[in-house]
């Protein structure tokens, strides 16, 4: 039986990808990477550090300092959320069937925490949510289970009763390995990828959600 939901954030509670892709490809451009949005696509559901070491890696003598390179990425994604990001569809009917149902919320995402609460506030949700877990200074990032493990402390719930919803592979392969129930909701140009089966539900929104889905995870 389900006790809490943990909702991710990126690409899930907003529409925040595409502004994470313009300020990856707008940082490298500036230092001689040219990234597609394929590219930046491939890294969905890691944490900014992990996105500069990745492209360092492949880069060689590009890039001397990822941790600048991180912090200017979030800076400009940042920015960007502040001024245009909205809701993702379903976001409002989640939230609410989900407290109408007596279960407790959290959000886990790979941004930073600063990131998290510019979205919060911005989309006047932060008050359905009794814990709020960045893994911008954890050990490991996703798809590691850490994060959800965390939170599912926080929550005081047993992971085997929590859900958590996603729209990353990454995400998704972090809370199956942390023994928790998935909804992968993935963007539309990822929804047919076959490696999304291994959530229990798969949707192409978070109004699709209802209380049969629920009861029967």
């Amino acid at each position: 039986m389900i006790q809490s939901v943990i909702f991710d954030m990126d690409g899930l509670l907003v529409d925040s990808e595409p502004f994470w892709r313009q300020a990856e490809r707008t940082v490298f451009s500036a230092y001689g990477i040219n990234l597609t949005e394929d590219d930046c696509r491939s890294t969905t559901g890691m944490r900014v550090t992990e996105v500069a070491k990745h492209w360092s890696t492949r880069n060689p003598g590009k890039i001397t300092d990822t941790e600048k390179v991180a912090s200017e990425i979030l800076a400009e994604t940042t920015r960007l959320v502040g001024l245009h990001a909205q809701p993702m569809a379903g976001v409002q009917h989640a939230v609410e069937l989900f407290s109408s149902l007596g279960l407790k919320m959290a959000v886990a995402s790979s941004s930073a925490m600063s990131l998290i609460n510019v979205v919060l506030d911005k989309l006047s949700i932060r008050q359905y949510f009794s814990e709020i877990m960045s893994a911008e200074n954890l050990p490991h990032g996703k798809p590691h289970p850490e994060i959800f493990l965390r939170t599912a402390e926080l929550l005081k719930t047993n992971p085997t009763e929590c859900l958590v919803l996603e729209d990353s592979f990454y995400g998704v392969l972090a809370g199956k390995a942390a023994c928790m129930k998935v909804i992968a909701v993935p963007d539309t140009a990822m929804f047919e990828r076959k490696e999304f089966v291994i959530a229990d539900a798969q949707l192409h929104s978070l109004g699709e959600i209802d209380k049969k889905l629920i009861l029967s995870l």
